[in-house]
């Protein structure tokens, strides 16, 4: 997966964004190599997903979702990406990437010539200037609320990464220079900024020529040439929206949507080793070799089968019939379990812990908009209970999440907990919650996922415990769209989670600043924002884990939500299949989809 953007993670373990990264080791450097896996090169491997595919530009805010991100994985290239050791792995076979200046700080891209979309057409600095123009927010100038909503102005790019104000981190780069006859784009940043090898090129997968092709210009110079033209946004006065540049940016955000079949092949090109060729609404999608591929990692299968399997313990029982190769649920006791039972029979499986974490966020506006209601419902909820009822049946050893930026394994986190504010809710206190109540009765729609079990059991816990104080708490639970409601004000107090690819901490904004994409509860304030201005700009590690400690006090200080568990992870598959590796961030199991084969 990529940085700098969200990803809506809608799998067993999360839906949203990219989080929890900043203490997890800095990145390394590392050369690609195709590697192999001692399989054969050939023949297709079944992989299960929870979620049905929506998307070709997982990037848009209605597309930014963890399964759009892993087909664009497979069917795009870039310049580098994270391992399962949270590496940072160059593709030099692809381009390449320098840092030219650190006074200003300045990064030059440059792609090599014969990287080509499946439709023939390069891929070149015009790609690059797409992706800037979208993930920078240059040209909106919108004014937002602090809810996100545009009270005057254009925001032309619905990007899903939008977190620093307007835009991600690439908000702070002038407009870039294309030179090294349309291979290279060179950026320059208005000051220091931490995660700047990882905010911006690792993968390539909207084809500018097709997006001007649509929006009526000549052709994806013409584009570029066009955002050299236009003047950098300004919210304090904005302009009439430009004509072009509105074409560009609706067909950017909507036009690479896509449930079913794409009669149209300019919106599914592929310029990584495999190409989408069928899918089935709902059910399943297919990947077949891209033949012309040949800048980057060499696939070893001819193709993947993708099905999409919402239920766990439906997976494993796919998995133990033949009818996927590949899964990665969340466990539940029940589907721990059955994988136990399987282990050993052909099945090959390992568990481990993910770099996500399940929460309850409430909403900072009707029932909760006055904190006081909000710390009374989090008084009820039993923490404790929850996690014994859930992941502690898979992990004796499992505990109640104390901090909303750290992981335990992350240094930090321990510091953090002796007082960020979390021991006031380290147990359930209805008493306490009756007073602060003062005699109202609150109804609370609570939303979440019914196919992922432990945050069923989670919701069932909270509306017993809640009861107790006198809320009215309204099962708000949806089957597959639950994602899509995320922010809509449909309900007071939600049930997901957070997943981090595992490396950078310019992610952070994403969740927590006001007004960014991925803050769907509106949370904000200025404590917190001016912590989170420094955060992106620090690169020392120290200072970082400083500032993440004060932030997470902040969050817990206004009541904010709380954090239930680390999520658990597991890998199962055939074993006859080699080359499958756990990766506890993001991307997953399809960290290194090219290294799958069959013995």
């Amino acid at each position: 997966m990529r940085f700098g953007r969200i990803s809506r993670a809608v799998g067993a373990a999360a839906t949203a964004v990219l989080i929890l990264s900043a203490c997890t080791g800095a990145p390394g450097s590392v050369s690609t190599s195709s590697g192999t896996s001692g399989g054969a090169v050939g023949g297709r491997v079944t992989l299960a997903e929870t979620n049905g595919f929506t998307s070709f530009n997982p990037n848009a805010g209605t597309g930014s979702a963890d399964i759009n991100s892993k087909i664009a994985y497979a069917t795009h290239s870039g310049f580098n990406y994270v391992d399962n050791k949270l590496n940072v792995v160059k593709n030099d076979k692809f381009g390449k990437y320098e840092k030219v200046s650190d006074n200003p700080l300045t990064i030059k891209y440059t792609i090599n010539d014969d990287v080509k979309w499946s439709d023939g057409a390069p891929v070149d600095a015009n790609d690059l200037m797409l992706a800037w123009a979208a993930q920078s927010a240059y040209f909106n100038d919108a004014a937002l609320d602090s809810g996100g909503k545009v009270l005057k102005g254009t925001q032309y790019f619905d990007y899903g990464g939008a977190a620093l104000g307007n835009g991600s981190a690439l908000a702070m780069t002038d407009l870039p220079e294309i030179g090294d006859n349309g291979h290279s784009l060179t950026l320059k940043y208005a000051k220091p900024f931490a995660d700047w090898e990882i905010a911006f090129g690792s993968l390539v997968d909207i084809p500018a020529h097709v997006v001007a092709q649509k929006a009526g210009l000549k052709d994806a110079a013409a584009l570029s040439a066009l955002f050299k033209e236009l003047p950098k946004g300004n919210p304090d006065v904005p302009a009439a929206p430009n004509t072009d540049l509105e074409k560009i940016a609706q067909y950017w955000n909507s036009g690479f949507a896509a449930s079913t079949m794409p009669t149209d092949t300019s919106v599914f090109l592929s310029n990584g080793p495999y190409i989408v060729t069928s899918m089935v609404p709902g059910q399943s999608l297919t990947l077949s070799r891209n033949t012309d591929y040949k800048w980057g990692p060499t696939a070893q299968l001819d193709g993947i089968n993708v099905r999409f399997i919402a239920d766990a313990s439906a997976q494993v029982t796919a998995l133990k019939n033949g009818e996927t190769d590949i899964i990665s649920p969340q466990p539940t006791a029940d589907t721990a379990a059955a994988l136990q039972a399987l282990s050993g029979q052909g099945i090959a499986l390992e568990q481990f812990s993910k770099l996500s974490y399940d929460h309850l966020d409430l909403s900072f506006s009707g029932v909760f908009a006055d904190q006081n209601v909000r710390k009374a419902f989090l008084k009820t909820i039993p923490r404790q209970d929850i996690v014994r009822q859930t992941v502690q049946r898979t992990d004796a050893s499992a505990q109640p999440l104390e901090s909303e930026v750290f992981l335990p394994e992350q240094p930090g986190y321990d510091d953090t907990v002796k007082d960020n504010g979390s021991s006031a809710f380290a147990g359930v206190d209805i008493e306490g919650a009756k007073r602060l109540l003062n005699g109202a009765t609150p109804t609370v729609r609570v939303m979440y996922s019914k196919a992922n079990t432990n945050r069923a059991d989670a919701f069932t816990l909270i509306a017993q415990s809640a009861s107790l104080a006198g809320f009215k708490v309204v099962d708000g639970g949806l089957g597959a769209d639950w994602p899509q409601h995320l922010g809509d004000g449909s309900y007071d107090a939600a049930i997901f989670g957070w997943n981090s690819v595992g490396v950078g901490i310019s992610q952070i904004p994403q969740l927590f600043r006001t007004g960014s994409a991925s803050n769907y509860n509106n949370f904000s304030d200025s404590e917190a924002d001016k912590l989170m201005d420094q955060l992106t700009v620090i690169d020392n590690k120290t200072k970082q884990e400083e500032l993440l400690r004060a932030l997470d006090k902040t969050i817990w200080a206004a009541d904010y939500g709380l954090p239930l568990f680390q999520t658990p992870g597991a890998v199962a598959h055939d074993a006859a299949i080699t080359g499958v590796e756990p990766m506890p961030g993001e991307t997953g199991v399809w960290w290194n989809y090219w290294q799958w084969a069959r013995k």
